[in-house]
């Protein structure tokens, strides 16, 4: 792992997330201990904001998204919209910060311990990479309190684990533990609890030592693969794998494993 010293943003009463960078990754962890970090609409713009920096910043090629040992977030802040109507609920608009969080272009690696409920679910879910501790309890809780998944939940756990299991976990309000996610393509490993923060930011760090570029670009093209057509996905991708001949990341990359030594990427 690397050896880069830590960089923590001086933190307020009103931070509602913490920012630290480690070398080229960026750190976000969600900080509402107190209600298991329940997304409330500020943490919710906080999170999009430093997603959105961290994208715009040169220096930094992969992000992290944390929880707590606990928690990663056990779901949205009931009590912020329990009295709304359902005109108050649409000119909140408070799905379009979750579209600015999807439009991340760098690898997202999810560290994930604990309750992910309901909106955590959800947000888990717009991560790249998923690193589970074995003690995580997954799913969308929402029809035990009269409404349904609103973040993308029926739509991302049904192209993740399928339609049975999907339907089970949203119409009975069950949860999945980390071996059944694990079985169902939900996430991406799982570790003993006491590791599931380290192996997610070694992950990332592993992730970092790649081309940026590349990074970016596969990632696009895997996403690419839950909303098109093979015939049109596999055009996406080559077009990207194309793309990538103009950078010197690529030319780098070549040269290194041809002179059996080890790449300087750039993200040029």
């Amino acid at each position: 792992m690397t050896t880069a010293t830590l960089e923590t943003k001086p933190m307020t009463a009103e931070q509602l997330i913490l920012v630290e960078t480690d070398g080229s990754v960026g750190i976000i962890k969600l900080n509402r201990p107190k209600v298991l970090n329940a997304l409330n609409p500020e943490l919710m713009t906080q999170l999009a904001e430093q997603l959105e920096a961290f994208d715009k910043d040169d220096s930094i090629y992969v992000i992290v998204l944390a929880g707590s040992e606990r928690a990663f977030a056990a779901g949205a802040d009931i009590g912020d919209m329990a009295e709304c109507s359902s005109l108050e609920m649409y000119k909140r608009d408070q799905f379009a910060t979750w579209d600015r969080i999807k439009r991340t272009k760098k690898p997202i690696v999810a560290a994930v311990s604990g309750y992910a409920l309901g909106g955590g679910c959800e947000l888990m879910m717009l991560c790249d990479v998923i690193i589970a501790s074995d003690t995580s309890q997954i799913g969308q809780p929402e029809i035990n309190i009269g409404v349904m998944p609103g973040a993308g939940g029926t739509q991302r756990l049904t192209r993740a684990v399928g339609k049975a299991t999907a339907m089970d976990v949203i119409l009975t309000g069950r949860f999945l533990n980390a071996a059944e996610a694990l079985a169902g393509g939900l996430v991406s490993r799982v570790v003993p609890r006491e590791h599931f923060y380290s192996e997610a930011l070694r992950i990332a760090h592993e992730m970092a030592r790649k081309g940026p570029i590349a990074l970016r670009f596969a990632k696009e093209s895997v996403l690419k693969a839950h909303e098109t057509a093979l015939s049109e996905g596999l055009e996406y991708e080559r077009k990207l794998f194309y793309a990538l001949f103009s950078t010197e990341d690529q030319k780098e990359g070549m040269r290194a494993f041809m002179e059996k030594r080890k790449p300087d990427f750039k993200g040029k």
